[in-house]
């Protein structure tokens, strides 16, 4: 073949653009999450992503992205929607799906790790997961977010009557709301990526979350107190978009469930030996920590209860098959 110089600069370009070119993957699996990279929930999923990208080889792709980078959980929420992130996790802002999800909001309902595991197979799966399909989601799996505790900058909370007047950031749960304002606080949805400046400016005296995400976010460098509540056990579920999960063959299928029920595994684990060792971290930080009385909380939430039975069809019924699953 004869070169013209205008081929011959074609044809050189064209060398150039094929040996520097990216490799072509058949699919790009976007993992994103709103919460701290150092979070459990941010190394559960970047966990995830690793072992998954692992599991399909070469010819496809998984990005990870943490810190909120591709948005909160509402805004990952409608990009599984979209289609245009692929995986995420999702905790509180569940019950803005279904309302039955909050069912987690109950207070003291979830006793402990294997509780919640009989919860996932025996009730999540059939009877919460097929509501979020039916919003354009779909669950793959529960995992640990954590037992939720109580950080502020005022004064250690041993009774409910302790939170009178405290402004207190819940995740944007219309239950978690509830909870606080029948416990005598002042709570205030807010996304958690905007949670410690406001701690930090006194915009919120306080906070609610598990201890892996309270360190995660470093609270503990802006909060005085520690109250060991354990007031709600919060799962995360990973999700993925409907329409996604549609789309995929049945391999890849396959391999995202068996990594998604070992992280689950994992992830339960981790949280379990957080609940020691983060103590002892967030008290050398100079907070003071108290074990709060939990009979008094537990009396003080009945009216939830009675609220939740009456305001969400069936809600009797999923608290009775819950507390039936306990050991």
């Amino acid at each position: 073949m004869k070169y013209t110089p205008k081929s011959l600069c074609a044809g050189l370009l064209a060398s150039v653009v094929i040996a520097g070119a990216a490799p072509v993957h058949a699919e790009t699996y976007i993992v994103a999450v709103g919460a701290a990279s150092n979070s459990l929930q941010g190394r559960s999923a970047a966990r995830f992503a690793e072992e998954l990208q692992e599991r399909l080889g070469d010819a496809d792709k998984v990005e990870f992205y943490a810190d909120a980078q591709l948005g909160d959980e509402k805004e990952l929420m409608q990009k599984l929607r979209l289609g245009t992130v692929q995986f995420t996790l999702i905790s509180s802002i569940m019950t803005n799906v279904a309302p039955e999800f909050a069912l987690f909001d109950m207070p003291f309902l979830v006793q402990d790790r294997e509780h919640l595991k009989a919860i996932d197979k025996n009730l999540v799966r059939t009877e919460l997961a097929p509501k979020a399909e039916a919003a354009g989601l779909h669950v793959i799996s529960t995992w640990e977010n954590g037992f939720r505790q109580i950080t502020n900058s005022k004064k250690p909370i041993n009774v409910p009557a302790d939170l009178d007047g405290l402004k207190i950031r819940t995740p944007s749960s219309e239950w978690r709301v509830a909870m606080f304002k029948e416990w005598g606080a002042n709570p205030t949805p807010m996304a958690f990526s905007e949670v410690f400046v406001a701690l930090q400016t006194g915009t919120m005296d306080g906070q609610e979350n598990p201890l892996t995400n309270i360190v995660g976010a470093n609270f503990q460098e802006v909060q005085g107190y520690l109250s060991l509540t354990g007031h709600v056990y919060s799962p995360t579920y990973l999700t993925t978009g409907a329409g996604t999960w549609g789309k995929m063959s049945d391999g890849v299928k396959a391999i995202v469930g068996e990594v998604a029920s070992e992280v689950q595994d994992w992830s339960l684990a981790q949280g379990e030996k957080a609940d020691s060792e983060l103590v002892d971290k967030v008290r050398a930080a100079g907070v003071e920590v108290n074990v709060a009385d939990k009979a008094a909380f537990v009396a003080a939430s009945v009216p939830i209860y009675e609220a939740f039975a009456a305001k969400v069809e069936g809600g009797d019924k999923l608290v009775g098959l819950a507390q039936s699953l306990a050991n």
